[in-house]
């Protein structure tokens, strides 16, 4: 991937108008969105609840969950944000500053995710280039340790690209895609944690290549995945008639990201081997008499068939979850969140299409089933029901 992409710094002084677009009040907004929590730090909270042993994986995600839920709620009731107002600014030229900067997200966005990109335009010129924002974000996180600057990665580094996230939430950009960014969290019920989650995550990938249990896993897969979900449901918007809970839609979002980060685990476990990497809970392996060796040795058996078939079906218990959400989101979003979860749960299918075979033969869905896909996926966001589903299966 062209990572060379993403680093790209506006010049010093569109950078400087840049900066008066964005509200310097971010911060204190947001702790007032939500004054009942009393979180001090956008990651205190977390952090205390990562360091407790006591609780599972599951319940210290939950209260991230809470917190952006709250945050969700509150604007709700407040009915006042105006998501079509005009950028505040002191002319044309800042504007359109603004405005390039988030074409160029969307320039990244139909680049690297086309299926998704083709959904967005379903969406609100608002709500659109809210997401382009928050994808550009996450895909600039993932490609410094996945990327190919990957090798010169530090924690210092993910230490200074997290100020660089604490900058742009004060309203503080450092380049254009920086400031798609700042303008999209000052708009939107956006709270700065899942972003430094996911931060987390690939200090993980610089320091950790096992996983004891699916708790760990979890855990993981929350901090390169989950986050996603909390990132984008406050752009996405829950449908005004959706009688579900704040809560219930982001745990359904929440599911979305495990399921999509456990689908790419399965379908990358080769991949991942020949780098040394094993993201498969080590007692489930030994439960099914598997070891490292039989990993990094490729070798399909029958242990490792039936090892995969649990996977798979807990990977498809999270794509369940996932559905009860996204019917509830705002009509004109659904569309990119059903291709999303369509076309990855096909994935599950390619590997055992493969024989379980993800040692040396990549799962993939390809192009006609993909464009068959669309259409469903298209008729679900318009029905708000998951009947079409099995039609995609077919």
């Amino acid at each position: 991937m062209a990572g060379v992409l993403f680093w790209v710094i506006c010049p010093k002084e569109n950078a400087t108008a840049l900066l008066s677009l964005i509200p310097r009040s971010v911060k204190q907004k947001r702790s007032r969105l939500c004054p009942t929590l009393k979180f001090s730090t956008g990651v205190s909270a977390f952090s205390s609840a990562v360091a407790n042993p006591a609780r599972s994986s599951e319940e210290k995600v939950y209260e991230v969950v809470l917190k952006q839920a709250a945050l969700v709620k509150e604007q709700r009731q407040k009915k006042n944000l105006d998501l079509k107002r005009a950028a505040e600014t002191d002319g044309m030229t800042d504007w359109d500053l603004l405005k390039e900067a988030y074409d160029r997200c969307g320039e990244v966005c139909a680049e690297y995710a086309k299926t998704f990109y083709l959904g967005t335009l379903l969406m609100t010129p608002e709500r659109r280039r809210a997401v382009w924002a928050i994808y550009v974000w996450c895909r600039r996180t993932d490609e410094l340790v996945d990327g190919p600057n990957a090798s010169h990665i530090t924690p210092r580094a993910l230490d200074r690209w997290e100020r660089r996230l604490d900058d742009l939430f004060e309203g503080r950009p450092y380049d254009m895609f920086d400031a798609a960014l700042s303008d999209t969290v000052s708009k939107y019920p956006v709270d700065i944690q899942p972003f430094k989650d996911m931060i987390e995550g690939m200090r993980l990938d610089l320091r950790k290549s096992r996983y004891k249990n699916f708790d760990e896993l979890y855990l993981y897969c929350y901090y390169v995945a989950g986050t996603v979900g909390l990132m984008s449901v406050p752009v996405m918007g829950i449908a005004p008639e959706s009688k579900a809970s704040t809560e219930s839609v982001y745990n359904a979002a929440l599911a979305l990201g495990i399921a999509n980060q456990l689908t790419n685990i399965l379908r990358d476990v080769g991949e991942d081997a020949r780098r040394g990497r094993i993201y498969l809970p080590e007692d489930e392996l030994a439960r099914a008499g598997l070891s490292d060796d039989d990993i990094f040795f490729g070798q399909v058996t029958d242990k490792w068939r039936n090892f995969m078939k649990d996977q798979i079906k807990r990977a498809r218990m999270f794509f369940d979850e996932a559905e009860k959400g996204v019917t509830e989101l705002n009509a004109a979003s659904r569309w990119p969140v059903w291709a999303s979860l369509m076309l990855y749960r096909q994935i599950l299918d390619a590997i055992e299409a493969n024989d379980y075979n993800n040692f040396t033969k990549r799962a993939y869905v390809g192009k006609a089933k993909k464009f068959a896909s669309l259409p469903v996926a298209y008729g679900r966001a318009l029905m708000g029901t998951s009947k079409l589903f099995d039609l995609s299966r077919t």
